[in-house]
């Protein structure tokens, strides 16, 4: 089995840590979003929508992550020989989590920094045409795409939507927090896989005390979840206190210098 992700995608974050709670060996391959990689020509032919996590098992390619965790769920239930009961309310906080989509949320918060990725990622986009011109065609979508997301980062609409719909996810999880050690129930679950991450995702954009702090509930859910080892590899290995600052220093120190040799 492998698994293509990075530490920046905050989808494979939530696959990685359903993959390290339920013990299941994967290859790991690194794909960076930010330098481009995802737009490489072996990996663009394989998935065409450029998105992370993709998990292969033989010919068997899953592109969304909540596909993924479900399908992971499944394996380990086979793997086990155990057939447990259908746990409805983990499937709803795994959809209701899925719902919220933080990519805006973090370019809004992001601007300058996204700016300058952007550009970079326009001229990688391009230079994969030439490299592949049965290609161009859907590198032309992803380059359109490009652009009409940075028309999106400046729209000030947008941008109170995606927080809005932050706020009452957390409100939401602050209420069930109230009734249970996790999202659904007294056990982790599949659905705390998928919720963590948004956490974390907060926290590196440095909003903890707007959204995390303010809510008792959530941030001692948050403090008891980091101690998980699932947490510690998928997340705090890369994101833990200065951690953080080396894992965006070498991306940024990558783009710097392929942009000044014009390598993309």
């Amino acid at each position: 089995m492998q698994l293509y992700h990075h530490p920046y995608s905050l989808d494979s974050q939530k696959v990685r840590m359903a993959l390290e709670e339920k013990g299941i060996d994967y290859t790991s391959y690194h794909v960076n979003p930010l330098t481009g990689k995802n737009m490489n020509v072996d990996f663009f032919r394989m998935n065409p929508s450029a998105k992370l996590p993709v998990f292969q098992n033989g010919a068997h390619v899953i592109y969304r992550a909540i596909d993924i965790i479900q399908y992971i769920d499944r394996l380990a239930v086979h793997l086990s020989g155990e057939i447990p009961p259908v746990n409805t309310v983990v499937h709803h906080w795994m959809q209701k989590v899925d719902a919220w989509n933080p990519k805006m949320f973090t370019l809004t918060h992001t601007p300058v920094k996204y700016a300058f990725v952007s550009k970079f990622i326009r001229r990688v986009l391009i230079a994969r045409m030439a490299e592949a011109p049965d290609l161009a065609s859907m590198y032309h979508v992803k380059l359109r795409e490009a652009y009409e997301t940075e028309d999106k980062v400046k729209d000030p609409d947008i941008m109170r939507q995606s927080e809005e719909e932050l706020s009452k996810l957390l409100d939401d999880v602050e209420v069930q927090l109230s009734k249970t050690k996790y999202l659904a129930g007294d056990d982790f679950s599949p659905a705390d896989s998928m919720f963590i991450p948004i956490l974390a995702r907060i926290t590196l954009l440095d909003l903890d005390e707007e959204y995390i702090n303010c809510r008792p509930k959530i941030l001692e859910y948050y403090n008891l979840v980091k101690h998980r080892p699932s947490y510690k590899v998928a997340i705090g290995k890369y994101f833990n206190g200065w951690k953080k600052y080396r894992t965006l220093f070498k991306t940024s120190f990558f783009l710097c210098v392929r942009t000044l040799f014009r390598r993309y």
